[in-house]
């Protein structure tokens, strides 16, 4: 099971997080997600334990707790949701103006 850590400050670095999270016990990976364009962390983590009872440990003993002036969202990570491949273009919308044609 993976831990999803919400609400984390933008220059939260992987080693502040792997401290943190070592105080429960050894931490497998840690993965901090950024933007695509701009390529800066957005404001989550996602972090794997051990086994599932460091990982409930974790949740009661970081979640709510206040790290570089944010408090922490700490929960367990749900599976990603399956999207259709690609968008479809808008329909323009809007009003347009009929101009007469010469």
């Amino acid at each position: 099971m993976t831990l999803f850590v919400g609400n984390l400050p933008f220059r939260a670095r992987e080693s502040d997080i792997r401290e943190m999270f070592e105080e429960i016990g050894p931490v497998k990976s840690i993965s901090i997600p950024t933007d695509r364009e701009s390529g800066r962390p957005r404001g989550f983590a996602f972090v794997e334990l051990e086994d599932d009872k460091q990982e409930d440990a974790a949740i009661q003993e970081f979640d709510g707790v206040e790290f570089d002036g944010r408090q922490l969202r700490i929960n367990k990570a749900q599976p990603r949701e399956q999207r259709s491949g690609g968008g479809g273009g808008g329909a323009g919308g809007g009003r347009r103006e009929q101009r007469p044609r010469y």
